[in-house]
């Protein structure tokens, strides 16, 4: 017998041992269950992300459907993978990215500007050339630009690397538009900056943003 003579309590080897097992399966079950949340809640936060993802690429695709001019079912939602891509890339959001192609192209397949700028995000052959070569980028003289997914991943090089040069996102924008050359001039001559083109994106990218922004 086992005296436990504080709390008045007498009990037998066998039941002591009974009731360690109990205690010990008790804390096994309460490990388990626990465990069992951690997953289940996992499990949960993982199908949410899933869900979230899906619905963001679901309203870019909607933008470009709506948008586009010349594509494919198939190659909308090349585009659409390519533009999240390089938004994840970069930092932007794609409905921003969308508003300057939407500015540059109007989302139509093989532009060309009066300028010589080529693909949906108007890219100068020789500013494209430089960044495929600095990046790695397969570069075809006459090709590489008007493939989509490489003119967006050239364009939204092109963009972030004028943001970084700048120091501010506006003079980014403008900058893409106007070259780095010509903007930095009219700086250092204190002239003041030309914002039609960056007041169009802006104006692109609210309007986009007011319209699809409620479908996430």
């Amino acid at each position: 017998m086992i005296h436990l003579e504080k709390a008045g309590i007498y009990l037998s080897k066998p039941i002591t041992y009974v009731l360690v097992l109990i205690y010990l399966a008790q804390s096994g079950l309460l490990m388990f269950l626990i465990h069992d949340k951690y997953e289940l809640e996992n499990q949960i936060q993982f199908q949410q992300t899933q869900i979230t993802e899906l619905e963001e690429k679901l309203k870019i695709f909607k933008v470009i459907d709506d948008y586009q001019i010349g594509f494919t079912d198939e190659e909308k939602g090349r585009l659409a993978n390519v533009i999240i891509s390089e938004c994840d890339r970069y930092g932007y959001d794609p409905l921003f990215l969308m508003g300057l192609i939407i500015t540059e192209s109007s989302f139509k397949r093989g532009q060309i500007s009066h300028m010589g700028a080529q693909g949906l995000m108007q890219v100068m052959p020789p500013v494209g050339r430089t960044l495929a070569r600095g990046s790695g980028m397969a570069w075809e003289e006459g090709e590489t630009l008007f493939d989509f997914e490489s003119n967006i991943k050239l364009g939204s090089l092109h963009l972030f690397r004028q943001i970084l040069q700048f120091k501010s996102v506006d003079r980014g924008i403008i900058s893409y538009n106007q070259g780095e050359t010509s903007l930095r001039r009219k700086i250092r001559q204190n002239k003041p900056l030309p914002k039609a083109y960056l007041k169009k994106v802006i104006a692109k990218y609210q309007e986009l943003k007011e319209k699809y922004d409620d479908m996430s």
